[in-house]
């Protein structure tokens, strides 16, 4: 999920008091039903963690912890603060792109359903990019940092959004005006706040097939083996099935990251990637290996780091 800077509105304004009430209302439910300790996984073998044709388990929610809780709320207005600060500057380069366009829309409902399109399409790239990428990573590792899945989760925005504007830019060059962007980009972050939930297990199955959905999303947010890096899409789950990023729901979720951050400090959790990359760029030897340290692929070490080659 990518917060971007877009204008408020009326429904802006409605989403505060939703998002209140159904937090509330999740955080009741969950109260009601069983519960796991979230290390319980930790003690599995790797084969139930990776193993893909075994029979699925019962989903067995964790619920809210305060203080996580809070983190994602704290995220949630750093990044609101970020995001009006540079909402001058995407609007005038989304303006200054536009007079530039290639193509001019002469429906304005045929503009928007194919901004609708174009959006989801590049946010799903755009997500992809921010997984497999070191630098964006440090942005949206942020979002995955929560060992917790609830629709607080949904809320712990990054505060570096800044990073993945370029992904979209083709849309205005494209003769997609600037407000038809903003209302696509509002839609689709809005429907990504109703999947990041346990309380909703698998819907029917043609829901499941087109559509990105909580079962989805949950994978997505696993740290099981077979999980990771799965399932980017916003609304519709098709272009992982096109892309061959698709894993359906089979185990019970392990949520967070491989190595987890042991901290409640929304400083840490925005910025923890980030100090990271400057200490390796400090460290390491050779402008390539510095170079690869930032805009390399996730993970990635130099050869002297690894004992194997990289």
């Amino acid at each position: 999920m990518d917060k971007r800077a877009l204008p408020l509105d009326k429904v802006d304004l409605a989403s505060g008091p939703i998002f209140i009430a159904t937090m509330l209302w999740e955080a009741q439910v969950l109260k009601k039903r069983q519960r796991r300790d979230v290390g319980d996984l930790d003690h599995a073998t790797p084969d139930e963690l990776s193993e893909p044709s075994l029979p699925a388990d019962p989903l067995v929610p964790i619920g809210y912890q305060r203080d996580d809780t809070r983190t994602s709320l704290l995220m949630l207005a750093g990044n609101v603060a970020v995001s009006l600060a540079f909402a001058g500057a995407y609007g005038t380069l989304t303006k200054k792109l536009y007079d530039k366009r290639r193509v001019t829309f002469a429906n304005p409902k045929v503009s928007f359903a194919a901004t609708f399109i174009a959006w989801d399409f590049l946010y799903y790239w755009s997500h992809r990019l921010q997984h497999e990428r070191r630098l964006l990573w440090a942005n949206h590792v942020t979002h995955h940092s929560s060992r917790y899945y609830n629709l607080s989760t949904a809320l712990r925005q990054p505060w570096q959004g800044y990073l993945t504007f370029g992904i979209f830019a083709p849309m205005p060059l494209l003769g997609m005006p600037a407000h038809h962007i903003a209302k696509a980009g509002q839609l689709n972050l809005l429907y990504q706040y109703w999947i990041h939930t346990e309380t909703i297990d698998k819907l029917p199955a043609p829901i499941e097939a087109v559509f990105n959905t909580p079962s989805h999303h949950r994978v997505h947010h696993g740290a099981n083996p077979q999980y990771l890096d799965k399932n980017y899409g916003g609304i519709l789950i098709l272009w992982d099935k096109l892309f061959g990023t698709f894993e359906p729901e089979l185990r019970r979720v392990k949520y967070g990251l491989t190595t987890n951050i042991e901290t409640f400090n929304p400083v840490k959790v925005g910025y923890h990637e980030t100090v990271d990359i400057v200490k390796d760029v400090v460290r390491r030897k050779g402008l390539k290996n510095k170079v690869k340290s930032v805009l390399g692929r996730t993970g990635w070490r130099p050869v002297d780091e690894l004992g194997t080659a990289a």
